[in-house]
Order: structure tokens, then C-alpha cells, then sequence
């Protein structure tokens, strides 16, 4: 190495001494920030989505069911990133017998009603249709085996123009955050 080259690094080791950060606020900033880059760049390994066409399920989802539970309920959010509407005409679980898609309503009177949807579920172009506790859902019943807290079962949405998407639907809690325990499951 040249003598000018060791004169420039012993200037930047002097200008930028390996102790530069002295304070505990700086080298805890340093972690909190290193932690939060860590964290956004693990999101896209953590992500819970399936794609096909231009359609995409994120995050299909369903709730443990009891022990004996003939039924339990899926969930997702489905986006269409296309320019003209789909519809989901088809869905299976490997954990049912049968599954459809179901709508949930409450009437003016407060009675609920749930009722399979016929032709299939519209999902808008550009937009989202969202399958939630209370509303559309994916209904699996006649259930081969529970849905155990933790596990994922596979399954599948077709659509009519995107075709099969196969998914897999991660087990959360019974009962959940959302306070709707629509089906026993």
C-alpha cells in the first residue's frame, strides 16, 4: 500500500473513529433502526398471498373449530388487479366434504341469514372483494378433521377468467379478534 493511501485511511479513521457513536441514544437508534429495516424486509417473506392471473388472495384464513364441529369458515381478501371484474365460481378445503361461498346478512329486524351465493362472487376490476365474519365467507362443511391453532390446510378458489388458485389457510384462535363467531368454527 502506498504512503498516500495509508496517509488517506489513517485521516478517515481519525475524521470517523470507530467509537463515533458514543452516546447510548445514538446506539440505540442505530439498533431500533436496524431492527425496523430487518422487520420491513421480512415482509415480503412473511406474506400470506397467491396469485394467478390478475388476481390475488392475501392472507386465506380460518378459525380453529371444537372438538366435533361439523362446519368451520374461511376467509381472505381477494384483489383484482385487472381491467375488467372476475368472479369466484368454485372453492374447495381439504379439510371439508362440501364448501361453498356463503353471505351473511342481519335484516332490518336484526334476524341473520346465511345463504350460499349463487353464480359466484364478483370481484371488481381494480377493486377488492373482502370475505370476512358476518359477510361473504368460504363455508367448509361436512368437515373430514378439525382446524387446529397454528396448522394451515390447503385449498382452493377458482375464478372464472383467473382459474385455480391454490391457497393454503392458516389456523387462527377460536373466536378470534373480530368478536363474530358465525359458524362454530
Amino acid at each position: 500500500m502506498s504512503n498516500s493511501i495509508r496517509a488517506t485511511v489513517r485521516a478517515a479513521f481519525n475524521a470517523y473513529p470507530l467509537s463515533c457513536f458514543r452516546s447510548f441514544e445514538e446506539r440505540l437508534g442505530i439498533v431500533a433502526f436496524s431492527f425496523a429495516l430487518l422487520f420491513a424486509l421480512c415482509q415480503s417473506v412473511l406474506a400470506h398471498e397467491f396469485k394467478a392471473g390478475d388476481i390475488e388472495v392475501v392472507h386465506p384464513w380460518s378459525r380453529a373449530t371444537p372438538e366435533g364441529a361439523k362446519v368451520a369458515a374461511g376467509y381472505a381478501v381477494i384483489k383484482n388487479n385487472g381491467a375488467s371484474p372476475d368472479r369466484l365460481i368454485a372453492v374447495t378445503g381439504e379439510i371439508a366434504g362440501k364448501t361453498e361461498v356463503h353471505e351473511m346478512s342481519v335484516d332490518s329486524a336484526g334476524v341473520m341469514t346465511m345463504r350460499p351465493v349463487l353464480g359466484g362472487l364478483e370481484i371488481p376490476a381494480g377493486g377488492e372483494a373482502e370475505l370476512k365474519p358476518g359477510s361473504f365467507h368460504i363455508m367448509f362443511m361436512d368437515l373430514k378433521q378439525g382446524a387446529k391453532e397454528g396448522e394451515e390446510f390447503k385449498g382452493t378458489l377458482t375464478f372464472e377468467k383467473a382459474g385455480t388458485v391454490e391457497v393454503e389457510f392458516a389456523v387462527d384462535a377460536m373466536g378470534g379478534s373480530t368478536g363474530h363467531d358465525d359458524h362454530g368454527g
